[in-house]
């Protein structure tokens, strides 16, 4: 299952994305953790007692070689510079597994806190004036189409502030999106924007409240939520010790209760193969018309392959 957390800049959707990554690691389970945030804080708020040193590249630095490694035989994409952020697997293209043993993972991820990490790439100054953030994400766009995720395994992504993730269509690559809400107007006003956008296309969303100190917040978040509040997280002693470097003890009951209600969503959720493909070749023609057309010369929507068919059944041999 793909989670995102989103949210308003500081609602914490950073550090729940961390205290999340790290529940479902400490349970046994499968899990990958991906830093799609401009700010790149993920590695830290995982491992926030560690000096960490990422010694693996962000996704970012090797684009090419990426989309060279998935583009594989498929004959619909002539070249890297032909395959976009959007373009989505056909056959003849790698399907990836989660954590498996091919360049992609063996290239970027490293453990942290216990989990596996990768990471987007900071924004840095050679981008000032010359590209937005999301051409760093596309990489990230790319690894989710390609993989074939299974049951009982996880990839939690820290995405980008506020509706700003509706820039691209990575939005539609999970099952469940998970939008913190801190009890404040200026968050809900985020949330609202969130969750017209999710409407207008089906994606499934659930909000935490986060940063909540007595009944008044709760009730105020009830009140500008509604049914989308699935649990909540009260202001934690716990993570400001972690943030100060101090030695935090445990995470409260409550929040530790929290965690399990998320974990207990997302099982609840069925994977759907046949909208998250839909999705996918929606938003490539969408980008193609737009402007990847122009920009690579070539008609782009001849990269959808109509008889392919996403899942677990397009990693047998003769699919």
């Amino acid at each position: 299952m793909r989670i995102a957390f989103v949210g308003k800049g500081g609602s914490g959707k950073t550090t729940l994305s961390a205290l999340f990554s790290r529940h479902l690691a400490r349970s046994g389970a499968p899990v990958l953790a991906i830093d799609g945030d401009i700010n790149q804080h993920l590695a830290h708020a995982l491992a926030p007692d560690e000096d960490v040193n990422l010694t693996v590249p962000p996704l970012s630095s090797h684009t090419a070689d990426i989309k060279d490694f998935l583009r594989g035989t498929n004959p619909r994409i002539t070249s890297r510079d032909a395959m976009v952020k959007t373009t989505p697997p056909g056959r003849g293209s790698r399907l990836l597994r989660l954590l498996g043993e091919d360049e992609i993972h063996t290239r970027h991820v490293q453990r942290v806190g216990g989990v596996p990490l990768m990471v987007t790439g900071a924004f840095d100054e050679s981008d000032l004036g010359v590209a937005c953030y999301h051409s760093k994400l596309g990489a990230v766009e790319l690894y989710l189409n390609h993989l074939v995720d299974g049951p009982g395994e996880y990839v939690v992504v820290d995405m980008t502030a506020g509706a700003d993730a509706f820039a691209s269509g990575l939005f539609t690559r999970f099952d469940l999106t998970f939008l913190v809400v801190e009890p404040t107007r200026k968050s809900v006003s985020v949330y609202r924007q969130y969750r017209d956008h999710a409407a207008e296309f089906g994606i499934p969303i659930a909000v935490v409240g986060n940063k909540v100190t007595g009944e008044e917040d709760l009730l105020f978040l009830k009140d500008h939520v509604g049914d989308h509040l699935l649990a909540h997280c009260e202001q934690s002693p716990f993570v400001r010790a972690q943030e100060q470097g101090r030695a935090p003890g445990e995470l409260e009951p409550h929040n530790a209760h929290t965690l399990r209600q998320l974990r207990t969503a997302v099982d609840a959720r069925a994977k759907d193969w046949d909208t998250f493909q839909r999705h996918a070749v929606e938003f490539h023609l969408r980008n193609a018309a737009a402007w990847a057309d122009a920009a690579t010369g070539e008609d782009l929507a001849t990269q959808v392959d109509p008889d392919f068919r996403h899942g677990p059944e397009a990693l047998a041999p003769d699919a």
